[in-house]
C-alpha cells in the first residue's frame, strides 16, 4: 500500500466525502473513460434462479470462455432484492493499476445493488451496492473483490493479487471480479453503525448475499457458471476473506487473506490503548491544545529502535541484508531495555528515555486493561517500525478512524452519539470497562462486534479443507495495526487442530518488514493469486513465493528502500514456520536462500 486514505471527522461525526477507514488497502484503481448505460432495475421480488453446479471433480482446471451477453443482462440476470443500474460494454483499453495505466482487456461492466431498504432505527437508506466486470476473454473464474477500511466505497473490481502495487490483477488475468461497498455509501461512514443490519451487512452479510448473486450473473453472461470461485483482500478484505473461509466455504475454492484484521474490533480497541501510551511522552501539543503524538517518538528516534532490531537479528537468518527473516528468534534475541541506549536529560534521537521504553513496551506487548488481561495480541519488533505507513497508523490513524469505527461500529450501543470525537474519545475510552463493548448485545444489537466481524471459529476450517479448498495467508511483520503474531498464534491453533499440521489445504507467509500490506524495508510486490490457482486446480502446493522490491523502474517505487538494495533484490517468502535462510551466491537474489 503506497498511500493511507484518511478522514478528517467534523462535530457529529460527519464525514467529509468517502474516505477507507482503518485499513485502506482494497483492489485496484479506478478505470477511465467508462460510460454508463442506464438499465432498468429488476423488480425486487423476482425469484431467485436454481444455484449452479459446481464443476465436476474429473475437471479440477478451469476452462476458458466467451462473453456471451452484455446489454440484455438487466433482464437475463434477474435476480431476488437486485437492481441493476448500469450495464456497459468497455472496450479494451486502460485500467489503473496501483496509480500506472495499465492495458486492459474488453469486458462487459455491471453495477448495481442489493436489498435496499429504509432503517427503522434511523432513517438512512441502504443497499449492498456493487460492481462487477467481465471480460470478453474469460479464464473461467470468478474472483470476490474484498475492499478495506470501512468499505463503504465501490472501488474497481479487478481484484487484487498481493502485496504492495502489484503489475497486474485478477482481471487483466481473465477473471470475472466483483466489488462492493459492504450495504453502506460512504457517506454513512461511520454512522452506518446506527444500523443493526448495516453492521451485519458490513461484517458478512454482504459477502453473503452478492455470492449467488455474482456467479448467477456469470452464468447468464458466459452461458455457464465459474468452474472455479476465488475471493480474496488485504486488510479489512483479509478480515472478509478469513470470515469467508469459515463462513462461506462451501461458496469458494481459493481464499487469500492479505494482512488480515480477523480481530478487527479488538485491534481498534488496541489503537486506542496506543493513543493513551504515547499521549504520556508527547513533548508538545497540536493547535487544539491536545497532545501531539507524533512528538511520543521522532523519527530519529525510531531509526534508532529498528537499527537496534536489525543489529541484534538481521543475521539471524544467515545474511546482514537489512531484513529480519527469522522474526520469532529476534523475540529472543531482542530487548528493548538494554539494546537501545537509555538517555540521560536530553532526547537526540539516538537513544530513549526510560518513560518512552516503558510506553513502546507497553504498546509491543499489546493492550491490556488494569487487571492485567490482555485485551489484543502482542506485536514483533521489526526492521520496518520507523516507516512512515508505521507512524500513520499509531500517531494518526489511531485518534480518528479507529475511534469511529470503536464509537459506532464496535460497540453496543454505540458510544459514539454521546461523546467526544477524535484524540478525546480515544483518552476517555477505558480499558476496564468501555473495551467489553465489542462482546456486548442489547436488545437492538443481537450481534456484538466480536461476532459478525470475526470467523465464527478462526481455527475450525473443516468445511474448507474438507471440500478441497485452499487458504493462503500473507501479513507483514511490521504492520502497525494488525499485528502478524495475532496471524501466527491462528496458525499455530489450526495447525494444532490438524493434528499438528494444516498445510495441506493452509499456508502463511509472512513477510518480513512490509508495513500494512505494503512498503517498509521489505520485498513486497509478489503474486499470490496465481500460486494460489495451481495449488487449487493442479495441487501443486506453494512451498515459497518470491517477492520484489520496488527499486527504481517498479511500476510504483518504494521510497523506503535502503539505499544499498539492488533495485530489483528477491527473497522467497517462505510458508510459516519456515523461514528464508542464506545458502550462498548473490545476497540479493532469492535463489540464494532457501526455505528451512
Amino acid at each position: 500500500m503506497d498511500h493511507i486514505v484518511s478522514s478528517s471527522w467534523r462535530p457529529a461525526w460527519a464525514v467529509v466525502g468517502a474516505a477507507a477507514l482503518l485499513a485502506a488497502c482494497g483492489g485496484g484503481g479506478g478505470g477511465s473513460g467508462i460510460s454508463f448505460l442506464p438499465i432498468a432495475p429488476a423488480a425486487p421480488d423476482t425469484p431467485a434462479p436454481a444455484p449452479v453446479a459446481p464443476p465436476p471433480a474429473a475437471s479440477p482446471e478451469a476452462r476458458p470462455g466467451t462473453l456471451q451477453s452484455c446489454s440484455d443482462l438487466a433482464s437475463k440476470a434477474a435476480f431476488s432484492g437486485t437492481a441493476y443500474t448500469s450495464v456497459t460494454s468497455v472496450a479494451a483499453g486502460t485500467f489503473t493499476v496501483a496509480g500506472v495505466s495499465t492495458p486492459t482487456p474488453a469486458h462487459c461492466l455491471v453495477q448495481g445493488k442489493m436489498n435496499e431498504r429504509t432503517s427503522s432505527v434511523d432513517g438512512r437508506t441502504y443497499a449492498i451496492g456493487f460492481e462487477m466486470r467481465l471480460p470478453v476473454d474469460w479464464n473461467g473464474r470468478f474472483f470476490y473483490q474484498a475492499n478495506g477500511g470501512l468499505d463503504g466505497n465501490v472501488v474497481a473490481a479487478s481484484g487484487n493479487i498481493g502485496g504492495g502495487s502489484p503489475t497486474t490483477t485478477a482481471l487483466h488475468m481473465g477473471f470475472a471480479v466483483i466489488s462492493s461497498d459492504a450495504g453502506h455509501s460512504g457517506a454513512q461512514i461511520p454512522v452506518f453503525g446506527i444500523d443493526p443490519q448495516a453492521r451485519l451487512d458490513y461484517g458478512y452479510n454482504a459477502v453473503a448475499q452478492l455470492t449467488p448473486m455474482a456467479k448467477n450473473l456469470i452464468a447468464q453472461a458466459y452461458g455457464r457458471g465459474a468452474d472455479r470461485s476465488y475471493f480474496g483482500g488485504c486488510s479489512n478484505g483479509g478480515r472478509h476473506a478469513m470470515v469467508a473461509a469459515a463462513r462461506s466455504a462451501n461458496a469458494y475454492d481459493g481464499i487469500l487473506a492479505g494482512n488480515p484484521g480477523f480481530n478487527l474490533p479488538k485491534a481498534a480497541v488496541a489503537q486506542l490503548y496506543g493513543v493513551q501510551q504515547y499521549a504520556q511522552v508527547t513533548t508538545a501539543n497540536t493547535p487544539a491544545g491536545k497532545p501531539d503524538l507524533q512528538t511520543a517518538f521522532t523519527q530519529a528516534e525510531m531509526d534508532t529502535v529498528a537499527g537496534a532490531v536489525r543489529s541484534k537479528c538481521d543475521a539471524l537468518d544467515g545474511a546482514t541484508d537489512g531484513i529480519v527473516a527469522d522474526v520469532q528468534a529476534c523475540k529472543t534475541a531482542f530487548k528493548l531495555a538494554t539494546d537501545v541506549p537509555t538517555c540521560g536529560a536530553a532526547r537526540d534521537g539516538s537513544c530513549l528515555t526510560a518513560a518512552q521504553k516503558t510506553v513502546l513496551d507497553n504498546v509491543f506487548s499489546g493492550a491490556r486493561n488494569t487487571a492485567g488481561t490482555a485485551l489484543y495480541s502482542s506485536f514483533p519488533y521489526d526492521a520496518g517500525i520507523n516507516g512512515a505507513d508505521w507512524r500513520q497508523w499509531e500517531f494518526s490513524n489511531s485518534q480518528n478512524l479507529d475511534t469511529a469505527a470503536v464509537g459506532f461500529v464496535f460497540s453496543a450501543p454505540p458510544l459514539g452519539t454521546s461523546r467526544p470525537s477524535g484524540i478525546d474519545f480515544a483518552l476517555g475510552y477505558s480499558m476496564d470497562t468501555d473495551a467489553p463493548g465489542i462482546f456486548a448485545t442489547t436488545a437492538l444489537y443481537t450481534e456484538s462486534a466480536m461476532s459478525f466481524m470475526t470467523p465464527p471459529n478462526p481455527s475450525n476450517l473443516a468445511t474448507l479443507r474438507d471440500r478441497g479448498s485452499k487458504l493462503m495467508v500473507y501479513h507483514g511483520t511490521s504492520d502497525a495495526v494488525f499485528s502478524s503474531d495475532d496471524t501466527t498464534r491462528w496458525y499455530d491453533e489450526l495447525r494444532a487442530a490438524n493434528g499438528g499440521d494444516a498445510s495441506g489445504f493452509a499456508r502463511f507467509f509472512p513477510v518480513p518488514g512490509m508495513n500494512h500490506c505494503g512498503r517498509g524495508p521489505a520485498t513486497d510486490q509478489f503474486d499470490m493469486l496465481t500460486p494460489l490457482v495451481a495449488w487449487v486446480e493442479k495441487g501443486k502446493a506453494p512451498d515459497s513465493v518470491v517477492a520484489t522490491a520496488r527499486g527504481a523502474g517498479a511500476n510504483v517505487v518504494n521510497t523506503e528502500l535502503p539505499a544499498g538494495w539492488s533495485a530489483a533484490r528477491t527473497r522467497p517468502l517462505c510458508p510459516y514456520p519456515k523461514v528464508a535462510n542464506y545458502v550462498s551466491g548473490d545476497l540479493e537474489s532469492a535463489s540464494s536462500f532457501a526455505c528451512k
